[in-house]
């Protein structure tokens, strides 16, 4: 069966459950484009103030199928062209996604689903997972923005060992270099992610948005240009409805209530 993307609700959270356990929840076409789907809808639900992707099982996911791989290779370069630009579509649509989206890791993560994790904002993983970019234990190199986020996050000679050894990384090493942001015991990576959820619901919606979408700028704009973007987003969110409850709360010495 092809791997399938399942969607459950807990409080204002989306949790995204990427399925196919047999495979340690291989990436197939149609999970993808569900994902994607599933983004575009919770963009436009103000009930939904952030999203969870996690993984069926015990695994997180272990990337592209290699069956489904090979047949492609069979058919020619546009199948699995087609396959890569919905792959990286995803990955934007993460990127871009105007809300938190938070990794809840178990167990493997590997190749595109390494990527699948470093595209979200935050990274919760269990005691035993392992990232891993495989990619050249079977003479491939790495998609779905793998080296565009380790490339600007670490020392490229890190990068680049990784990359070529396809050597695997715990969550505590990851941890360690600032891209997880959690470790917990295994089999509680989806709790504490909730938690994260939940304590981002409780901050102002406009705000945590706007804080993304600078963050996401500031990678591609100069220091001009992201004081610009700054001043924007500084004064949209001032003259913001949140902005004035979160002053009223704090001069009455009580929590805000944002909407």
């Amino acid at each position: 069966m092809s791997s399938e993307l399942k969607t459950e609700r807990h409080g204002s959270t989306l949790v995204l459950t990427l399925s196919d356990p047999a495979t340690r929840n291989t990436l197939s076409e149609q999970l993808i484009c569900a994902g994607i789907e599933a983004l575009n809808v919770a963009e436009a639900d103000t009930d939904t103030r952030a999203v969870v992707l996690r993984g069926d099982g015990t695994h997180f996911c272990a990337g592209g199928n290699l069956h489904g791989l090979n047949a492609r290779r069979q058919s020619g370069p546009p199948a699995q062209a087609q396959m890569l630009d919905r792959l990286h579509q995803f990955i934007e649509a993460l990127r871009v996604f105007p809300k938190p989206v938070i990794a809840a890791v178990e167990g493997a993560a590997a190749g595109a689903g390494f990527s699948l994790a470093l595209a979200c904002d935050l990274i919760v993983a269990a005691e035993d997972a392992r990232f891993i970019l495989s990619y050249a234990r079977v003479g491939l190199t790495p998609d779905g923005g793998a080296t565009w986020h380790l490339a600007r996050a670490l020392p490229r000679q890190l990068v680049q060992q990784w990359v070529w050894l396809a050597e695997p990384a715990s969550a505590r090493q990851l941890h360690g270099l600032g891209l997880v942001n959690w470790v917990t015991g295994s089999g509680h990576a989806l709790a504490e992610a909730l938690t994260v959820a939940d304590r981002l619901a409780e901050m102002a919606p406009n705000a945590v948005s706007s804080a993304k979408e600078l963050l996401h700028l500031a990678a591609s704009q100069g220091l001009t240009q992201q004081l610009q973007s700054e001043r924007d987003h500084f004064i949209e969110n001032l003259f913001h409805a949140n902005a004035g409850e979160g002053l009223q709360a704090f001069f009455e010495r009580r929590p805000p209530r944002f909407r």
